[in-house]
C-alpha cells in the first residue's frame, strides 16, 4: 500500500457561521472511493445564545454581525419574521426599498465570488491577481460592479459592512432624492457591463457535470423571489416559512462541527442555480432574452452553471433596483411603529448563497426567549459532499493527487460557502491502496 498526504495549515478568524477551517479526507481503494468526508471546523453557534434576552430593537444590528459579506440577508430576515409576529404592515416605500437594499448585497456578493473566488479556477490561476494579468478588463469590470453593490447597501444601511439602517417596521432614515438620482445614473451605466459579464461567464469552459439534485428556493407569484415569498422545491413542494421543520432537518456528523441539512432525508441544493432553476420564468424580459442567448436552458443539472446564474442575478438586481428607484419619493416616515407581543416568529429570505431561515420565540415584552438561524452553507453541506463524490468519479480517480485536490477545491468554491474553503486552500489527505 502506498500512502501520500498533503496538508495546508490555515488560520481563520473565529466568526460564528461565517469562517471556519475545511478539510477533505479521500480514500481510494481498488480504483474506487471508499471514504470521502468533508470536514468543517466552525465555531459553535453562539449568536443564537447571544440573542436570548435581547430586546427586539437590537436584533437587526446584532444578526448583521453574523456575516460580513451578507449582513443584509440576516437583518431583513430577522426584521421580516418579527414584523409578521407583531402585525407590522410595511409601507409600500419600505417594502420596495428593502428589496433595493437586498439587491445591493446580491450585486456585491456575486461579483466578489465570480471574480475573486471562482473564476481563477477555470483559467488555471491560483488567485485573482493572476487572473487580472490575463483578463485585466474583466476583473476591473467586476470590481466596479462590486463597488456599486456596496454603494447601494451603504445608501440604505449607512455603511456597507454590518449596516445599521434597518429597523423593525422599515428603515431608520430615508435617502435624499439627490442621492437616489445620482445612484440611478450609476445603475443605468452598469447595465451594459452586467450584460457583458453574463456573456463572459457563459463563455468560460466549465466541467460538463450532469447530476440529479433537488433545488430549493423561495418562490413568489409575480417576482423573482429575493426578500419575500414561500419555500419551494423542484419536486413540487410549496410551503410557508413556518412549516420549514416539517420538511427540512439539520443533523450533526461526527467528523464536522458544521450542521448538515437534509430535505426529507436527502441532500438538496440552495443558492443561485437553485433559484434560477425554480424562478427563471420570473426574470425580467431583457434578462430572459440574454439568458436564452447564452444557451443555458434552466433547469440545469450542472452545478458549475452557478457561475452564470450569479451573473444573471447581478443583471436582475440592477434591473430591479432601477425599476424600484425610478419613482422614488422621500416618505413621510421611513418606518411604521411596532407593538411587541409574545409568540413564535419565522421568516426566510434568499441570501446570496441561498435560503436563510430564522425562528424567534418572543416574550410579551419583546425580548428573545429562543432563537434559531439556519444559514445556506449548512443546508448545502450534504449536497457539497455528494457533489464531490459524483464529480470526482466523473473527473477520474487516476489523476495525480494535486489534480484531485484542485478539482475538489473547484467543486467546493463553486458553492461559495461561508467558510474558509471559499478563500483558502483545502487540506486534502489522500490514501491509496
Amino acid at each position: 500500500m502506498s500512502e501520500q498526504r498533503r496538508s495546508v495549515a490555515i488560520h481563520v478568524p473565529v466568526l460564528a457561521r461565517v469562517e471556519g477551517e475545511g478539510a477533505l479526507d479521500l480514500r481510494i481503494e481498488g480504483g474506487d472511493i471508499s471514504e470521502l468526508r468533508l470536514r468543517i471546523f466552525e465555531p459553535p453557534r453562539f449568536f443564537e445564545k447571544f440573542l436570548e434576552g435581547r430586546h427586539y430593537t437590537e436584533i437587526p444590528d446584532m444578526v448583521a454581525r453574523i456575516c460580513g459579506i451578507c449582513p443584509v440577508a440576516y437583518q431583513v430576515t430577522a426584521a421580516q419574521a418579527l414584523e409578521q409576529l407583531f402585525n407590522v404592515e410595511l409601507s409600500p416605500w419600505a417594502r420596495a426599498m428593502r428589496r433595493v437594499f437586498y439587491c445591493g448585497e446580491w450585486i456585491q456578493s456575486h461579483s466578489l465570488h465570480i471574480h475573486l473566488l471562482a473564476a481563477p479556477d477555470f483559467f488555471g490561476c491560483n488567485n485573482a491577481i493572476e487572473l487580472a494579468r490575463i483578463a485585466p478588463d474583466e476583473v476591473r469590470r467586476g470590481l466596479r460592479i462590486q463597488a456599486l453593490g456596496n454603494e447601494l447597501m451603504e445608501l440604505f444601511g449607512a455603511r456597507s459592512v454590518h449596516p445599521v439602517g434597518v429597523r423593525i417596521g422599515g428603515f431608520h432614515d430615508a435617502p435624499s432624492l439627490a442621492r437616489i438620482r445620482e445612484l440611478r445614473e450609476k445603475l443605468r451605466a452598469a447595465l451594459p457591463e452586467a450584460e457583458a459579464l453574463v456573456r463572459w461567464t457563459a463563455g468560460i469552459a466549465v466541467p460538463q457535470d450532469d447530476q440529479a439534485f433537488v433545488s430549493v428556493a423561495m418562490r413568489h407569484p409575480r417576482d423573482y423571489a429575493i426578500e419575500r415569498g414561500v419555500i419551494g422545491a423542484s419536486d413540487g413542494l410549496l410551503i410557508e416559512p413556518a412549516a420549514f421543520d416539517d420538511h427540512f432537518a439539520e443533523r450533526h456528523e461526527p467528523t464536522s462541527t458544521a450542521l448538515f441539512g437534509s430535505y426529507h432525508g436527502q441532500p438538496y441544493l440552495v443558492g443561485p442555480l437553485a433559484r434560477l432553476n425554480l424562478n427563471h420564468a420570473r426574470l425580467p424580459e431583457p434578462v430572459q432574452a440574454l439568458l436564452a442567448e447564452t444557451g443555458l436552458v434552466p433547469p440545469s443539472r450542472n452545478i458549475f452553471h452557478s457561475l452564470v446564474a450569479r451573473a444573471v442575478e447581478i443583471l436582475l438586481a440592477l434591473h430591479e433596483a432601477l425599476r424600484l428607484l425610478d419613482d422614488y419619493r422621500v416618505p413621510d416616515s421611513p418606518w411604521a411603529p411596532a407593538t411587541p407581543r409574545a409568540g413564535v416568529a419565522t421568516g426566510c429570505t434568499e441570501a446570496p448563497r441561498g435560503l436563510l431561515w430564522h425562528r424567534y420565540e418572543m416574550d410579551s415584552e419583546g425580548c428573545v426567549v429562543n432563537a434559531r438561524i439556519v444559514p445556506p452553507t449548512s443546508q448545502n453541506q450534504a449536497r457539497i459532499e455528494e457533489d464531490l463524490r459524483l464529480s470526482l468519479l466523473e473527473f477520474g480517480l487516476d489523476h495525480p493527487d494535486d489534480a484531485l485536490r484542485l478539482h475538489c477545491e473547484k467543486v467546493i468554491r463553486n458553492y461559495d460557502p461561508c467558510i474558509s474553503c471559499a478563500t483558502h486552500f483545502l487540506r486534502l489527505n489522500v490514501e491509496r491502496t
